[in-house]
């Protein structure tokens, strides 16, 4: 493990105006919403001297657009990256990245808790057309280095992960992916830029929901990718191909979202520790997975590369699938959602929201007990959402 630069700075002023102009068009002080769909020439000599490259500008809405190229500005600045590009969802975001560096036969190696999503675009549409994978353990660094072949071609996991939090040890992910000549893929929607920077780790390109933390209000969806200007560019024209662009509206809402990121990161911080430490210390919880906790057991990783651990805390409770269900029901602030990284704390039981179809003999093979809870805490006041859990327990009848 290795810490992260000292003079690393999580200043609130990048958030706020980086990848902006001096000054807008019209002398505006928000972002335009450049609402077009085409952009034309002046005369042919305009034209052609696009064509030929002494020209910058936007040609067709597919290829770009002012208001989405601030925000991608901006999210290369925050993530210390040389370029990122934004896409109309985190999936996109994802998907579009792994078209762009694998090709027919290459072999990918994930993480097996990645986004279930992410594993399943992999490990089934990819290998219709010769894709082949390997799955390794959470976090495990000697695994990944025997999964890697002469064929692989990428390496993808989260940082932290779903729903157990688990932070890998980057640096060294990256060193050993480095040594094999492999790119390295890290979807860090849950730590943010504001407390993680993969890139500045060794990291190729890191990924984001920007539906989640970076517009933080549950209205938009939205997603990026950032890294070294090269392979993003490679990202890029898969966008290009495949048309799954931001449009300039949900472009400026991830923009004006952004400019209060690293408050509410900052909130949700402070927050999911204090929760986390009450559950802990809870009779009715019987273990707690948050990376801030000293019993997480990637705790001295996250100390080492994170400067904060999240806004979502996942327990365990004691009890069975219905008590579980009665507990989030008597939650008052809370919202039953399968989302997270807003201002609104959303909550939901992973053994019914995103693996209903399994029977609890299959959810437990991979993981998803039925006494699970994850929790995503929003900006409210701390005391609230603590008060809210004690009163829920006692409601719930959950046994100590």
């Amino acid at each position: 493990m290795s810490s992260l630069p000292s003079d690393k700075s999580r200043s609130l002023t990048p958030a706020v105006h980086s990848g902006e102009p001096a000054r807008f068009a019209h002398d505006a002080l928000t972002l335009p919403i450049i609402q077009t769909a085409t952009y034309t020439f002046e005369n042919t000599a305009e034209l052609v001297a696009y064509m030929e490259g002494h020209r910058e500008r936007e040609e067709y809405g597919r290829y770009g657009n002012p208001t989405v190229r601030v925000v991608e500005e901006r999210i290369a600045a925050l993530e210390g990256a040389e370029d990122a590009v934004v896409f109309s969802s985190g999936m996109a975001a994802i998907t579009s990245t792994v078209l762009a560096l694998v090709g027919q036969g290459a072999h990918v190696v994930l993480f097996n808790d990645c986004y279930r999503r992410t594993r399943q675009f992999v490990t089934t549409f990819l290998a219709r057309f010769g894709v082949r994978h390997t799955l390794v353990g959470s976090a495990d660094l000697a695994g990944l280095e025997k999964a890697i072949e002469k064929d692989t071609k990428l390496v993808i996991s989260e940082a932290p992960t779903n729903p157990y939090l688990s932070v890998v040890d980057l640096p060294r992910m990256a060193e050993i992916c480095k040594e094999h000549r492999v790119k390295s893929l890290i979807d860090a929607t849950f730590a943010t830029p504001i407390n993680l920077r993969p890139v500045e780790l060794g990291i190729d390109l890191v990924v984001h929901s920007a539906t989640k933390y970076l517009s933080g209000h549950n209205d938009v969806l939205a997603g990026a990718v950032a890294g070294k200007a090269g392979l993003v560019s490679l990202v890029r024209d898969v966008r290009h191909m495949m048309g799954a662009v931001c449009d300039p509206h949900a472009a400026y809402l991830v923009h004006r979202g952004m400019k209060t990121l690293a408050l509410r990161v900052s909130q949700q911080n402070a927050a999911s520790q204090a929760i986390a430490e009450v559950l802990e210390a809870h009779p009715k919880v019987k273990r707690v997975w948050y990376p801030g906790l000293p019993s997480h057991p990637n705790h001295a990783v996250a100390k080492a590369i994170m400067t904060g651990f999240g806004g979502v805390v996942t327990f365990e409770l004691k009890g069975d699938l219905a008590s579980t269900g009665r507990f989030i029901d008597a939650l008052r602030i809370p919202r039953i959602a399968p989302s997270l990284g807003g201002v609104e704390s959303l909550v939901e039981q992973p053994a019914l929201m995103s693996y209903f179809e399994l029977s609890s003999e299959a959810r437990e093979k991979i993981g998803i007990r039925d006494t699970l809870v994850r929790y995503a805490v929003g900006i409210e006041d701390t005391h609230d959402l603590i008060d809210d859990l004690q009163q829920a327990f006692a409601v719930a009848a959950i046994p100590d």
